[in-house]
């Protein structure tokens, strides 16, 4: 069965690394059934960039890229919601495998996997890879007791964020937004990690000591908000009692999202 596609952009004031992004999505051996672009506040020429690569350019005028992302996503029409940003160069098989992905196994509710910096590379590409990238997704396992969300490259059913988004918050720009949404998927969700669906990222996050301490801070505040009541122990406790942690569907996780 054919399921569209729908890929959302969040972007602010990133006109010449959207260009790229858009580019490379432009090159996909499975085309995007649809393109969205949130604009959040840009006064460079990214809405112009987008508009002439064809997308659909979506206005979030509240800031950060939690309220962005969040409004992407409900503006998509497509069965599944693939996610990146401005400064992502996607792979021309980028599309086609997340499809094939959520296709092969009806329980996953979403897919992700890792990244490279294009614009850092030798030892300190690798450092960096395996602390900012591997790191955040081996600890992050620990802390979720499923696979986080790297909001670079990820693809979510597209009911499943319907069952979450009453409950995400658009107005703390603090928050971790990958981060957040994955605490906002049951314990017990399948999310598959695709070592081969490798996105290019910009190693801005790392530019500067500021820079990678914003994440942090983020980090640590997204905990404060999903801490008590989301702490390892609990997750990993409700996850092994329950059975679609295995085996079952994407409707089973939805259920539980609701309750």
């Amino acid at each position: 069965m054919h399921r569209s596609i729908s890929v959302v952009i969040p972007v602010r004031n990133d006109a010449r690394m959207l260009e790229r992004c858009l580019a490379s999505l432009a090159e996909q051996t499975r085309p995007a059934d649809e393109v969205l672009v949130v604009d959040n506040g840009s006064t460079d020429d990214s809405r112009a960039v987008a508009e002439r690569f064809g997308a659909t350019v979506v206005t979030e005028v509240r800031p950060g890229i939690t309220a962005a992302s969040a409004r992407g996503f409900d503006a998509a029409s497509g069965d599944i919601i693939a996610r990146c940003d401005a400064d992502s160069v996607l792979p021309p098989t980028w599309l086609a495998r997340i499809e094939e992905t959520l296709a092969a196994d009806a329980g996953a509710v979403a897919v992700t996997g890792p990244a490279t910096f294009y614009n850092l590379g030798g030892a300190r590409g690798a450092v960096a890879r395996f602390f900012y990238v591997s790191g955040y997704f081996v600890f992050m396992r620990l802390m979720l007791g499923h696979t986080v969300l790297f909001g670079s490259n990820c693809a979510v059913r597209a009911e499943v964020w319907r069952s979450i988004s009453a409950s995400v918050p658009r107005d703390d720009t603090e928050l971790h937004d990958d981060m957040d949404l994955s605490y906002r998927l049951p314990a017990s969700a399948r999310v598959r990690f695709d070592r081969r669906l490798v996105v290019g990222i910009s190693a801005r996050p790392l530019g500067s000591w500021a820079s990678y301490g914003r994440r942090l801070a983020r980090a640590a505040h997204t905990f404060a908000e999903h801490f008590p009541e989301q702490l390892p122990h609990r997750r990993w406790m409700a996850r092994r009692h329950s059975p679609s942690s295995l085996a079952g569907s994407a409707s089973t996780t939805l259920r539980e999202a609701r309750s």
